[in-house]
């Protein structure tokens, strides 16, 4: 996981508890996961979009109805 073993993450995170303390890991956590979640949503909004846009934009099959 990008080149870190065990005890460099280990000292990234007291770092980053020692910075920002105890009470704002859960909140950044917390921020960090609804951001994600409106990103996916924005995403699949997108997506969907295209898909419809792709499904008006073909022309109508020619195959005979007998």
């Amino acid at each position: 996981m990008f080149g870190l073993g065990g005890s460099e993450l280990l000292i990234v995170f007291v770092v980053i508890l020692l910075v920002f303390g105890p009470s704002q890991i859960p909140k950044m956590a917390r921020g960090l996961g609804q951001a994600m979640r409106e990103f996916r949503k924005a995403q699949n909004e997108i997506t969907d979009e295209m898909k419809a846009d792709d499904t008006k934009g073909k022309p109508p099959d020619n195959k005979p109805l007998n």
